[in-house]
Parts: C-alpha cells; sequence; structure tokens
C-alpha cells in the first residue's frame, strides 16, 4: 500500500488541564473521518506548531492512540493510520480495558517501592541548588492551587526533582517512566475536589525532611503521600 500524507487536521485550543488527551481526541476524530489507512501524520514538529502543545504532549498523544490500534510507528517512515475496521478497533479497545485495572495496580505498586526509596535517598544526596529548585517549585505549585488551576507539571517536577537528587542514572529513568505511564491517572487524582491542598501540604513535608537530612522521614512522608494518591485513584478506577 503506498503511503500518502495526510491533510492537515482542523484543531481547537486545548485548554491546560489534561492536554495530551484533548490532542488524543482530536487526532482520533481527525483520523476516523479525513484519513485512511496508509496515511501519515504530520511530522512531530509540525503537530507541536498546529496544536501549540509540548512535544511530549504530542506523544503521548500518539501513543495513546498506537494502543488503541490507530496509528503505527514505522521505522523510517514515520507514524502511519491502521486498518480501522470497526471489529479491529473495538477487539483492541476491549484488550486494552481488559489489562487497565490489573495494570493500573501494578505500576502503583512499583511507585511505592521506588519513590519513598528516592526520597530517602534524597535527602542524602540531595543539593543545596536542587533544594532551591524544589522550593520553587512547590512555590509555583501554591500560585496555581490558590488560582483554582490544575499543578500537574508543577507535580510532575517536585517528583522528577527528588529522583534526580537521589543520584542514581537507573533510578532517575525508572521514575522517568513510571511517572510517564501514570501521569493520566495523577492528573485525575488532582482534579478530586480539596485534594490539589492536601497534595501540596504531602510535598512541604517531604521536602522539610529531604531539607534536614532525615532519611527515614522523606521516605515515610513520601510513602503517607503516595498512599493518599493511591486511594483516590483505586476509587476512579
Amino acid at each position: 500500500m503506498s503511503l500518502s500524507v495526510a491533510a492537515k487536521p482542523v484543531v481547537e485550543a486545548i485548554p491546560r488541564n489534561r492536554v495530551y488527551t484533548k490532542v488524543a481526541e482530536q487526532l482520533q476524530n481527525h483520523i476516523i473521518n479525513e484519513l485512511k489507512p496508509g496515511d501519515m501524520l504530520p511530522p512531530e514538529r509540525e503537530l507541536v506548531r498546529m496544536f501549540g502543545v509540548s512535544r511530549s504532549s504530542i506523544r503521548d498523544a500518539i501513543r495513546r492512540l498506537e494502543t488503541v490500534g490507530l496509528l503505527e510507528p514505522r521505522q523510517g517512515v514515520g507514524t502511519v493510520v491502521k486498518d480501522f475496521s470497526g471489529d479491529s478497533l473495538v477487539a483492541s479497545v476491549t484488550g486494552v480495558l481488559l489489562q487497565k485495572h490489573k495494570v493500573i495496580r501494578e505500576l502503583l505498586d512499583v511507585r511505592m517501592l521506588i519513590e519513598p526509596a528516592l526520597a530517602r535517598r534524597a535527602a542524602l544526596h540531595a543539593t543545596p541548588k536542587q533544594v532551591a529548585e524544589m522550593h520553587a517549585i512547590l512555590e509555583q505549585q501554591e500560585e496555581k492551587v490558590q488560582k483554582g488551576e490544575l499543578a500537574t507539571d508543577e507535580d510532575s517536577k517536585f517528583h522528577y526533582t527528588i529522583a534526580q537528587a537521589a543520584d542514581n542514572s537507573v533510578l532517575l529513568k525508572l521514575a522517568h517512566v513510571l511517572m510517564d505511564s501514570l501521569r493520566e491517572l495523577r492528573e485525575r487524582s488532582l482534579e478530586v475536589g480539596g485534594r490539589q491542598p492536601k497534595s501540596l501540604a504531602a510535598h512541604r513535608r517531604v521536602l522539610e525532611a529531604i531539607q534536614q537530612g532525615d532519611g527515614a522521614a522523606a521516605e515515610a512522608a513520601m510513602r503517607r503521600h503516595l498512599q493518599e494518591v493511591e486511594k483516590l485513584i483505586l476509587q476512579k478506577l
């Protein structure tokens, strides 16, 4: 089958919260209504320009559509529209849903194993510059919370900075993959009424222990924080 370059999708303004899910929805509608199997999506840089969002949001949106069987990455070619007949699409989506709960629980288990340990290590290895960066992130988070805005980016940055401060490149990569996999769920948990101030308070407890160099307290504070988040996420499944 010959490959043809797809027409540019008509896009709408993307809200700041849950950006990549909105991009995925618009791309999905465009694919189903306008494209055919074998068409190529525009290059990533062009999608970034058209949607006005980050590369990571575009990549997350494309990954979601790959998961449900609408897109396929081809080495040396690009991202190509797959055969999205009704039967194949339903089968793909059904398979994803059947695995969803099990995978989410496993990801949460892994997070509980890794992030408290990262917080403990961060308390022992964090530099003054990294501690100052964490304080700056929480100030930004507080500003958004006070304005009633969703502070998903600040939440991610705080946890990732802790992983950096733990001073272990392998753990840092694992943390990055884990946070990326749980991104949508973390967004949903922050949307629960009253959750954002509690998350900010939990972050401050973790940071206080890290700043004091108290590994045990940092680990305990992070574990308590994750237990609260996990409870919310599992209630929403």
